[in-house]
């Protein structure tokens, strides 16, 4: 299923395809998500940029979840539009021990608008903040997720400070023979603003 910073995003089982390439610290992604009835479509472009080796990465993405059949793709009139736009700021600790990782994503353009107490309709600038910590046990690598919306934001159906994402990831890669191999993954996820929880399966196909 597609779980997304917590919440479930419908339509049963789905195929996400990556497609991407980078230049030095620079790189561009574009990824997408549908469910094998077709019914659900998303389409997502990354810009991201990498300041210094240890610096932080920025990112700039648009992000489209109309479904199959919305169309206007192309339609980034204000008001009108199906795009999210959203900016980024990622961060890892310098510490080999400690590789904690904090991020916190803005909505500042596109269909993420809300009515303010003056009746009119206006941007929201839904933000969500995720900590990550990888590590491994007996050969399994792991990562444990902490997301959070800081603030009131319609997006993620909160009225104030919530805890949306609490989630522990297992990957692990089977291995065939010296030149395939196949990476698996399961992983756990509650939304405590939901009350809601998750069990997730995957398979990843690398070239």
């Amino acid at each position: 299923s597609y779980v997304w910073r917590g919440m479930y995003q419908g339509g049963g089982a789905a195929f996400q395809p990556t497609l991407g390439f980078g230049i030095g610290n620079f790189s561009v992604t574009a990824w997408g998500s549908t469910n094998f009835s077709g019914g659900n479509k998303e389409l997502d472009l990354t810009l991201a940029y990498k300041l210094g080796e240890a610096g932080p990465t920025l990112t700039v993405a648009d992000l489209w979840w109309e479904g199959e059949g919305a169309y206007k793709y192309f339609n980034f009139k204000s008001h009108e539009t199906g795009h999210h736009f959203e900016a980024g700021l990622a961060y890892t600790l310098p510490v080999e021990k400690f590789p904690l990782s904090i991020a916190w994503y803005t909505m500042f353009a596109g269909a993420d608008r809300k009515i303010n107490d003056k009746g009119e309709d206006k941007q929201a600038y839904s933000s969500y903040v995720e900590l990550n910590y990888p590590f491994s046990v007996k050969g399994v690598d792991l990562n444990a997720t902490c997301g959070m919306v800081p603030y009131e934001t319609p997006q993620y159906n909160v009225n104030g400070f919530a805890v949306t994402n609490f989630a522990l990831k297992a990957t692990k890669a089977l291995n065939f023979n010296e030149r395939f191999s196949l990476p698996i993954f399961v992983q756990a996820i509650w939304n405590p603003r939901m009350e809601d929880a998750h069990l997730v399966f995957g398979v990843t196909l690398r070239p």
